[in-house]
């Protein structure tokens, strides 16, 4: 197959890229910036650009759209619809100019919101942020674009916390305050997170190319069994050999510091780690069922923990590093 991977070069799409790879799929990165690991295969592009879009996609067989603005403290906040949902209108169009009828779009368990118990696919959609709106309205022109033909096949995932080697999310700066020896666990910890390991839903990408097409699927991608707060911060201390007590807040301490460092941010126009959303987002039970997933019968090659543990070792400890593939 010939490929297109919108935002190929990212944390993500590199792993997605060398599995596509090793299963001799032809593969073009189309991104705003080069890939450190293929940059022979980068056409530099930006989705909210649709004739540089439609012209990369020619050729192609299927599309992958991971390219998205996703961060906590995007500026201006209007580049969350200009590339999230302008991106899936361009993505839609390309598809549409070079008869391309395969589209497979990595969305967000955030279209559900926060404390929503365990909401499956058909669960509606009420997000918190603009991260979440827009991934959800993306849905919308995708899906739009699948019911336009039978033939078109669309797979829309909606992965979890994904975390990995190389990632610099919310996952590797939890560990760093960590291994700083400056973290307070805000809360009591026992709320669980649906999380994903890069390799695992790189796995799962990859195998969507082989996948006989039907005209629409929906994924939520989280490996199970969740695991706690707690549970995450004791694997991480763990491995990296921290001992002692772990000091901890209540949280509407840990929240009222949230928002001291959101007027800070304010009145200084500078970005702080701490924030209200932060807080929020991490003391929240934020986890999915992944029954579609069971349904097709996907294996996750790693457990969560094999996954932490392989990114710790990546991360804080190269020169021990020695991971199989």
């Amino acid at each position: 197959m010939n490929i297109l991977i919108t935002g190929g070069s990212g944390f993500i799409g590199t792993r997605l890229v060398e599995d596509l790879l090793k299963n001799n799929h032809n593969v073009r990165i189309y991104d705003k910036v080069t890939s450190e690991k293929y940059p022979h295969l980068v056409t530099i592009g930006d989705v909210r650009d649709k004739d540089a879009l439609i012209k990369a996609c020619r050729g192609i067989d299927i599309i992958y759209n991971l390219a998205a603005e996703h961060k906590d403290d995007v500026t201006p906040k209007s580049l969350y619809a200009d590339v999230n949902i302008g991106g899936a209108d361009n993505v839609v169009a390309a598809a549409r100019y070079n008869k391309i009828k395969r589209i497979i779009f990595t969305s967000s368990v955030a279209i559900y919101g926060l404390n929503r118990g365990e909401p499956d696919e058909t669960t509606d959609a009420k997000p918190f942020n603009e991260y979440g709106r827009t991934k959800y309205e993306a849905e919308k022109i995708f899906l739009q674009w699948a019911n336009e033909n039978q033939e078109n096949s669309l797979v829309i995932v909606r992965p979890a916390v994904i975390f990995g080697e190389r990632n610099r999310g919310n996952v590797y700066n939890l560990m760093k305050q960590i291994a700083s020896g400056k973290f307070i666990m805000i809360g009591n910890g026992k709320n669980k997170k649906s999380m994903g390991y890069v390799g695992n839903i790189s796995a799962f990408l990859a195998s969507m190319a082989f996948r006989k097409s039907k005209n629409i699927e929906i994924f939520n991608f989280a490996g199970k069994p969740d695991l706690n707060t707690k549970e995450i911060v004791t694997i991480i201390r763990k491995e990296m050999g921290i001992k002692g007590k772990m000091f901890s807040l209540p949280y509407f301490i840990g929240l009222s510091g949230g928002y001291i460092f959101d007027i800070f941010a304010l009145l200084t126009g500078k970005k702080y780690p701490v924030s209200s959303i932060r807080i929020k987002k991490f003391t929240a039970e934020t986890t999915v069922s992944t029954k579609n997933l069971e349904k097709i019968g996907f294996k996750n090659p790693y457990t969560l923990e094999e996954g932490l543990k392989r990114m710790i070792q990546s991360e804080f400890f190269p020169e021990l590093n020695s991971l199989p593939e």
